[in-house]
This record gives structure tokens, sequence and C-alpha cells, in this order.
């Protein structure tokens, strides 16, 4: 059985992956003032903290990227297609997971638009991990058959 993703869905999903990259800043200063955060650590925990969030940045804007320019190489059922696909639906169902399983204990500044925008977040990182998900499945068809 064999099913296609519509273009469309799937650039969607990549701009929203380099969106996600794009507003990360914003949410570490103003919404979760990290950065004030971050100065109560030593030196050498400062610089790690800082790499692993511009890793996620980079991870973020990098599969958007890689999505829009590959469009078709990430939905022909090849064996790179189908790690690639793996690879970005396991980070994005992980960081899911990880939003619902841990963050609801810590709370956001009480505004409208830090509310509104934890809400379209998370159903970016689901919509995410659901194209994703359909995609690694769609290429392990191809291969099989």
């Amino acid at each position: 059985m064999k099913y296609s993703i519509p273009h469309f869905i799937i650039i969607v999903a990549a701009i929203g992956q380099m969106f996600t990259a794009l507003i990360y800043p914003y949410i570490r200063h103003v919404v979760f003032d990290w950065y004030n955060d971050i100065k109560k650590l030593k030196p050498l925990n400062q610089e790690i903290a800082k790499t692993y969030g511009r890793y996620i940045q980079g991870l973020n804007f990098s599969f958007g990227l890689i999505t829009i320019l590959l469009i078709d190489e990430l939905q022909n059922g090849t064996g790179l297609a189908i790690a690639l696909t793996g690879l970005i639906a396991a980070y994005w169902t992980g960081k899911v997971a990880t939003q619902f399983a841990y963050y609801p204990m810590y709370q956001i500044p009480d505004k409208l638009i830090f509310k509104t925008g934890e809400v379209l977040m998370n159903a970016l990182f689901i919509t995410f991990a659901i194209v994703f998900l359909l995609l690694f499945v769609n290429n392990i068809i191809r291969y099989i058959n």
C-alpha cells in the first residue's frame, strides 16, 4: 500500500522547522529569561548550555532546509531516505515526548501571547513528528516493495 504525502504539507513542516530555529533565541531570551539563568552556572557549564542551544537551533534549521531542498529524495524509499526521515521523526517525537513529560511542571509567563505561543509551538512540534513519521513509514513501505 503506497501513499503519497502532499508536497505542501512537507513544505509547511520544513518552513515550520526553520521558523522554530529563528524564533528560538526570542523564546530563550524573552519567554524563559534563559540568559540570566545561564549566568548562574560555572563558565564551562555556561558554554556547554549555549552550545547545546546552538545545536538545537542548527538542527531545526538544517532539518527544514534539507526537507525543502531534497523533498523528492526524502520520499523515494531508499535506505538514505529511511535513515534521514527516521532520524528527523525520532528527533521530533522525542521533543514532543519531552515537552509533555517534563515541561508542564514549569510555568511560562502568564501573558496571552506566551500562552498562545506555547499552544502553537506544541502544535508545530506534533505536526513535525507526524509528518516525518508518515514519511518514514512510507519510505519503509517503498523500500520493502
